[in-house]
This record gives C-alpha cells, sequence and structure tokens, in this order.
C-alpha cells in the first residue's frame, strides 16, 4: 500500500512521517512518498521526515520528490497539506482584513476566503493527476485550509473521493478523555456544524452522558481549549465549542487583542518557523539528525504554546517541555495523520469507529442539503464514512450554520468559476464581513495581492 503526501516539505511534515511509519505494518503501508515544490523546505523537512522513518522502520519505502505525477502514481491514499502563497500569503490575508477593522483570521471569514482563493485551484489540479494516476478508487485526505470550504469546492467539481480531515476536533476529544480521565475506546462524542464552526452536544463515556458534568466544571476552562469561551454563555447553550468559535461568539475581542499586540497569528508563525529555517539551513538534516531534531522541537513547542494566545488574551495552563518522542508502533495518533490512518485502519480491518470528518451532509443535519459538506461524527467501516444522524439542531446553532453554508456555497462558485461577482456576494453574507461595499473592496485587495497564484478573475 502506498501513502502520497502533497505538501511534504510543510514545517508538520516530521510528525505526519512519524505517525505513518508508525503504523505502517499494521496497515500494510510499504511505500510513502513525500512531495513538495519547493525543493529547499523538501530538503529540511522532508528530509528531517525520511530520517524519522528509517529510525523507527527502515523497511519501509520512504522518498522525497518534487514531481507530483512520480508521487501520486499507484497510490492508495493521498493527503493534502498544502500551503500556497506560504506564510507571507497568510500575512497578507490577515492585514489586509484587519485593516478595514474585521478579523484576517485564515481560515474564517475575508482571511479563509483569500486562502481558499490560492488553495482550490492547486488541489483541482492534483485532484486531476490523482484520477489519471492513483490507483483506482485512491482516496484523498484533505488538510488544506480551509479545509470544510476547499473540500466543498472538490465534491462540488466531483471529486467524491476527497474527505475533509481537522486536527481541532480530534485534539479537542483527546483533551477531553484526559480531563476526564477516560479511555478512548470508551468515548463516544456527537459534533455538528462546520469545519472551524462546530459544536458538540454529547460526550458519552461508556454510555453515560457527561455534558453537563463537564460544562458545570470550572476546571474546564482552564484546563481545555474551552479556555476561550464565558462559562455563562456555555452553559445557556448546553453544549462545548469548537475553539474557533471564539471569533464569532467574541470577535471584537479577536480584532481588539491582535490590534493591541502588534502582531497576527500569522506573523508570529512567519517569525518562528524563519528562526527555525536559519537555524536548520546550514545543516545536512540526516547526519546531523539530534541537532536538527533539537531545533526544531525547540520551534515546534514555540508554534504550540502561541496557539491562539494573541486572539484570545490567554495562554496554555499546560506549557510542558517538547522532546521527540519516536513513538510506539501502531499507538501514534496523533494530529491530522491520526485521523485520516484511522480511517485506513477501518478500511483495511472492518473495525468500526468514530470521527469526525467534513463530508457530504447526506441527510444528517435536518434542514441542510444533502451535497452540502459539513463536519459531523461519522462512522468509518469496510463501506467508508457515513454521518451519523443528528437531525433537528437549535435555531442559534443553525442559524449561524446556514449563513456560513450559503458563504461557502458561494465562495466554491466563485473560486471554481474565477466570479467576482459572485465572490463580493460570498463574503456579503459571511458573518464576519457582512457588508456588501467591504466584501467588494476585499475581493479587489485580494486579487491583486495574490495575482501570481488566482490568475485573471471576470
Amino acid at each position: 500500500m502506498k501513502i502520497a503526501v502533497l505538501g511534504g516539505g510543510g514545517v508538520r511534515s516530521p510528525m505526519l512521517a512519524k505517525s505513518i511509519i508508525n503504523r505502517a505494518e499494521q496497515l500494510g503501508i510499504d511505500e510513502v512518498v513525500f512531495m513538495d515544490n519547493d525543493g529547499e523546505k523538501l530538503r529540511i523537512y522532508g528530509g528531517l521526515s525520511r530520517k524519522i522513518a528509517g529510525l523507527i522502520d527502515s523497511n519501509i519505502s520512504f522518498s522525497l520528490t518534487t514531481d507530483p505525477v512520480e508521487a501520486v502514481k499507484d497510490a492508495d491514499f493521498i493527503i493534502t497539506t498544502l500551503r500556497v502563497g506560504g506564510d507571507k500569503g497568510r500575512t497578507l490575508d490577515e492585514r489586509i482584513a484587519l485593516s478595514h477593522g474585521i478579523l484576517g483570521q485564515e481560515t474564517t471569514g475575508a482571511g479563509g476566503f483569500a486562502m481558499a482563493m490560492r488553495s482550490i485551484p492547486a488541489l483541482l489540479e492534483y485532484c486531476k493527476l490523482v484520477k489519471e494516476n492513483a490507483k483506482p478508487g485512491a482516496l484523498i485526505f484533505n488538510f488544506t485550509n480551509p479545509s470544510g470550504l476547499v473540500t466543498q469546492a472538490l465534491r462540488d467539481e466531483g471529486y467524491d473521493n476527497v474527505y475533509g480531515i481537522c486536527d481541532n476536533p480530534s485534539g479537542f476529544i483527546k483533551e477531553l478523555e484526559t480531563f476526564t480521565g477516560a479511555d478512548h475506546k470508551d468515548v463516544s462524542v456527537e459534533c455538528f456544524g462546520l469545519n472551524h464552526l462546530s459544536w458538540f452536544r454529547s460526550f458519552r463515556v461508556k454510555g453515560q452522558e457527561k455534558i453537563d458534568e463537564l460544562i458545570n466544571d470550572p476546571l474546564l476552562y482552564k484546563k481545555t481549549e474551552m479556555r476561550f469561551f464565558d462559562p455563562e454563555l456555555v452553559k445557556s447553550m448546553g453544549m462545548l465549542f469548537n475553539g474557533y468559535l471564539y471569533y464569532y461568539y467574541s470577535r471584537e475581542k479577536a480584532v481588539e487583542n491582535i490590534s493591541k499586540s502588534g502582531k497576527t497569528r500569522g506573523e508570529t508563525i512567519l517569525e518562528i518557523n524563519n528562526q527555525m529555517h536559519d537555524e536548520l539551513a546550514s545543516l545536512d538534516v540526516e547526519k546531523d539528525f539530534e541537532k536538527a531534531i533539537k531545533i526544531y522541537m525547540k520551534y515546534h513547542k514555540m508554534r504550540e504554546d502561541s496557539y491562539m494566545a494573541i486572539e484570545s488574551g490567554t495562554e496554555r495552563e499546560d506549557k510542558k517541555e517538547l522532546e521527540f518522542d519516536l513513538g510506539v508502533k501502531g499507538q501514534d495518533d496523533g494530529g491530522y495523520a491520526g485521523v485520516a490512518l484511522n480511517f485506513v485502519e477501518s478500511l483495511v480491518t472492518g473495525r468500526e469507529t468514530e470521527m469526525v470528518l467534513s463530508v457530504p451532509n447526506n441527510g444528517s443535519i435536518e434542514g441542510l442539503n444533502d451535497n452540502d459538506v459539513v463536519e459531523v461524527t461519522c462512522r468509518i467501516g469496510k463501506d467508508g464514512a457515513k454521518p451519523i444522524k443528528i437531525g433537528k439542531v437549535d435555531e442559534m446553532q443553525m442559524y449561524l450554520i446556514r449563513q456560513v453554508k450559503l458563504y461557502e456555497r458561494l465562495a466554491a462558485e466563485a473560486i471554481r468559476t474565477k466570479s467576482v461577482e459572485t465572490a463580493r456576494k460570498a463574503l456579503m453574507v459571511h458573518p464576519l464581513v457582512n457588508s456588501y461595499s467591504l466584501a467588494k473592496e476585499l475581493v479587489k485587495e485580494y486579487l491583486e495581492a495574490h495575482s501570481q497564484y488566482v490568475g485573471q478573475w471576470h
């Protein structure tokens, strides 16, 4: 079995490689290819990944390439993790939005639209290559942000082999498992909404509902991602929140905190990644692996600790020192790789499991179209992913879901057809923009800023 990673020169690649190789034997994976069109980043982060793979299991074929056809040739599974325009593109997205007094977060609102403008055309090309060169029935796990919108656009083009994955829901579930002391195999959740716009209305341990107990525990708001939210709001809704809902429920605070800090999240990440690159660039990362991995983990910790710190004005309580661990074979479920690999495991073994994915609604959430891509708990088995039945959703949540889903439909259409008019309509209905005149200006500025990636629109 072959797995190809498109965007294998990204800074998260070493962790991804570790997860894949730790479970390769278990899943029948014998070939892994990391592809990136940036040769220098592939040398550094792909090189670290290759060394890690060799240390864990030298019997697995692990290669690097800048050729996407070579990467996807005869692949069974493809993971896409692209950042078209790099970190600099992200900072532009954020600053352009902030110049108009609105949030520029990279996956949400105006910033998310700008990222999607660059991501979707690139991924449509890669999906075509997969169709032409990969094995029949090959699945694509899309982690490229904004994941839900990107998955919607790819599905709209007929690529029904694409599943959107995100490590935020799985990461939050792990936080809750740690917080409650529950074993993962005993936990079942009901998550519903859209990517980076989802709620958890059930968290059961051995069949016992724990939502009310969690919501009323003051420590929840210190030790988990729920620290971003006012407990009164959480209690009034009676459910737990995806951390990205902070940008909707406290958008003026987010904008104020960013403005006060003088630095956006993207600028923080750009600075961290540039410093890491400068230190690693002079090394042969495979020969000097011990030194290289220490540098890598130092900056990995800085990225982790800075997550939503500026926007929310809060910091993680558990700032643990991070050391690189090759992991225990078959037990490493880390990050988005874990979601993709758990999916593969269920396909291979037939063992049913639950996970949160971005998939077509197909009747899961009442009031949405069947082809609307939603983020929802799915049951995975030999027949693939099937969203659980969520049914009717409270109007408070449904109002926001419908509004953002309309934006996603329009945005996907605008980007696929390169329509300026449709792009304006998309941003106009987004709750974090909500203005035609503002949408018109944002579309103009984003098209100018990213012309080398998006081409001519009409």
